[in-house]
């Protein structure tokens, strides 16, 4: 791992973190499970170009998906 890939990881598990505490005190489901998303997916993925798809694809799933 190089650190821009964990840099990366890094930016988008503390998102996750944000994502996750505003979907659960909002009662928001799709903002809950994408920030859990984003917390782990980072650990099992490891390419950084693939990190940056995934985790631009999660944020965009709260405002896509409004419940």
């Amino acid at each position: 791992m190089d650190t821009a890939t964990l840099l990366s990881g890094l930016l988008f598990s503390s998102i996750g973190v944000g994502y996750l505490m505003y979907g659960k005190k909002q009662q928001r489901q799709a903002a809950f499970f994408s920030g859990l998303a984003l917390l782990g997916y980072s650990y099992l993925v490891s390419d950084l170009w693939l990190i940056w798809v995934i985790g631009l694809a999660l944020l965009a799933v709260p405002i896509i998906w409004k419940n």
